[in-house]
């Protein structure tokens, strides 16, 4: 489950269990609740303050739990709608928020990661992969629109529609991440760039962000709605 750490003015969330290594951090309902709880707490903060979320080991974040959605096939549309409030809510943070690209960031792990203003990936191994198209998985369309609004045009369309896997030099040089940086200098990195413009966050950099990315949180948004009524279909 992520925990919430605290450097200077910047918190640092962190996708997996405190002291274990090379999780996978994949992404079900318990799982988001407690995002959105240590998100809850961040806001709540006062004065200058960023984000940084963070894996550990190999992994930031390979996306669905698949083994999740095996026990519970009646709630996986839940799952989804979760998620995708989770992205609107991140992209439109009143902070600057920062993805240490850790290690492997696959699938929904990967959208998390553009969700952020800036991201930092390790240089010399992991890749950023949206392998929906490999897999037969749709993308809900909020998810395209997501990838859409963060990344170049041409980088967007191969990325989605081939299933490219970036490592870290192919991703900087396309414009997937903005910075790579050795293993130990990952977080590092991605802490001092929070913290340098940690003095921007409040209503007005959430305004922004609000109006630079309304299509793409009206569209994620739209997508929740329709798991949501899909979900509750299925009930009745």
């Amino acid at each position: 489950m992520p925990y919430l750490q605290q450097e200077g003015q910047v918190f640092i969330a962190h996708l997996g269990n405190k002291g274990e290594r090379d999780t996978e951090n994949r992404f079900h309902p318990d799982w988001v609740a407690e995002m959105d709880a240590l998100l809850d707490e961040v806001a709540a903060s006062s004065g200058p303050r960023g984000l940084v979320t963070v894996g550990d080991g190999k992994f930031y974040s390979t996306g669905f739990d698949i083994e999740w959605g095996a026990k519970h096939p009646d709630r996986i549309n839940d799952n989804v709608a979760g998620l995708l409030r989770l992205f609107a809510r991140i992209l439109t943070l009143p902070m600057p928020t920062v993805a240490a690209i850790n290690g492997h960031s696959y699938g929904a792990g990967a959208f998390l990661a553009i969700a952020h203003d800036y991201r930092v990936m390790r240089n010399d191994r992991g890749y950023v992969c949206f392998p929906g198209v490999t897999l037969g998985v749709n993308y809900a369309p909020g998810m395209v629109e997501l990838a859409q609004s963060q990344l170049p045009l041409p980088v967007a369309r191969r990325a989605l529609v081939t299933g490219h896997r970036y490592g870290g030099a192919e991703a900087l040089t396309a414009g997937l991440v903005d910075a790579v940086a050795d293993e130990g200098d990952v977080l590092k990195s991605a802490v001092a760039y929070a913290q340098s413009l940690a003095n921007t966050s409040g209503p007005a950099l959430g305004n922004v962000k609000s109006s630079l990315y309304r299509n793409a949180t009206a569209a994620l948004l739209g997508s929740v709605a329709e798991y949501n009524h899909d979900s509750s279909a299925a009930r009745t």
